[in-house]
């Protein structure tokens, strides 16, 4: 059962949040990986270009730019007006650019969280699962948001990276439904694709979670701007307050 959190629990959260969300930032400004150890190849060529493209020390999120003929540049189009939310709602000084980033290149490791999405197919390389698995093992985080036909596809390759594990469905008392806003039903339902309910769900390693991936919501949609699916003011709201619940849950753990 989960209990209850008062006031002074939550400001004490976002006091400790926004220390560690300016220490992960600090850290990135200096060319350093993000609570994640950078490959043995990682050059300082590479740290002295994270630390160029760093904006004053501001934690920096990506999304991933895969093959496969999926569209994964529908994770970098709504980023912008996220990271401008969580700016504007929390503590987290994120940079409200939106930077991609392969998972073949050494940048990978300088961010602490990667935004994946997409409607159909995604393949991964040896290196790339091989990448991808260091960088989740050693303090990276992924979120996945099914765009609608990327579901199939995404099972398939996070079982390249971690060959072991499943996918298991997350409760409802489960910390990311209540880190920031309350959602003690779970997953919001931002769009109507099956008329199935949402469901999110996680892959852990050793305790810590390490990817979510949400399922019939589409959660990043809501980040677009309001032409652009003509969500109402409470749709988008309500998206961008799950987006921010998994990013603050993240970066605390």
């Amino acid at each position: 059962m989960r209990t209850h959190t008062s006031p002074t629990d939550i400001l004490v959260r976002t006091a400790l949040l926004c220390i560690l969300a300016h220490l992960a930032a600090g850290q990135v400004a200096n060319g350093q990986a993000v609570n994640i150890q950078a490959p043995e190849n990682a050059s300082i060529q590479v740290a002295q270009e994270q630390a160029t493209t760093s904006n004053a020390g501001l934690l920096r999120i990506a999304a991933v730019k895969y093959a496969g003929g999926g569209d994964w540049y529908q994770a970098s189009t709504p980023l912008p007006n996220f990271l401008r939310y969580v700016r504007s709602n929390t503590l987290l000084q994120v940079d409200t650019r939106a930077d991609v980033v392969e998972l073949s290149s050494d940048k990978v490791f300088g961010f602490p969280f990667l935004f994946l999405s997409g409607h159909g197919n995604i393949v991964l390389s040896d290196e790339e699962a091989q990448r991808l698995r260091r960088y989740l093992q050693n303090g990276g985080f992924l979120y996945v948001d099914d765009d609608y036909g990327l579901d199939e596809y995404i099972r398939r390759e996070i079982k390249k990276v971690f060959p072991e594990k499943s996918f298991v469905e997350l409760p409802f008392d489960h910390e990311i439904y209540h880190t920031h806003y309350p959602f003690p039903n779970g997953l919001p339902k931002i769009h109507e694709h099956d008329d199935a309910p949402p469901r999110g769900y996680g892959l852990f390693h050793e305790g810590r979670l390490i990817v979510f991936y949400t399922y019939e919501t589409n959660i990043s949609d809501g980040w677009e701007s309001a032409e652009v699916h003509n969500d109402s003011p409470e749709t988008r709201e309500t998206a961008f307050r799950m987006g921010t619940n998994i990013l603050t849950y993240a970066m605390m753990h």
